[in-house]
């Protein structure tokens, strides 16, 4: 064997395995595509049930008959703090993309 042969031979392995890995790495960035929109289909219904909830306290908070110091009153409040805190998670829309509010 002289070494033009040699080298052919080389290439040739190094060509297929390359080929292979590259082909590997595809269907794994795929795979981890689709579970990355599974996720985002996810937060989106997630953010759209937040504001859902929101719009309803609001509403339910329009006439203040939840205001009171007593047991109810408390519970109301907690309930409007928490809500509070899950708007802060909402998703947004920021050129055409979807992304996580990151409000503090």
């Amino acid at each position: 064997m002289n070494n033009m042969e040699i080298t052919i031979i080389i290439s040739v392995v190094l060509n297929i395995v390359l080929i292979y890995t590259t082909f590997n790495l595809l269907k794994k960035n795929e795979k981890q595509e689709d579970v990355m929109a599974g996720y985002l289909m996810y937060m989106d219904q997630l953010s759209k049930t937040v504001e859902y909830a929101q719009e309803k306290l609001d509403a339910l908070d329009t006439k203040g008959a939840f205001e009171g110091d007593d047991e109810i009153g408390w519970f109301f409040q907690s309930i409007k703090q928490l809500q509070g805190m899950l708007s802060r998670f909402k998703l947004i829309e920021e050129n055409g993309t979807k992304e996580e509010s990151k409000n503090d």
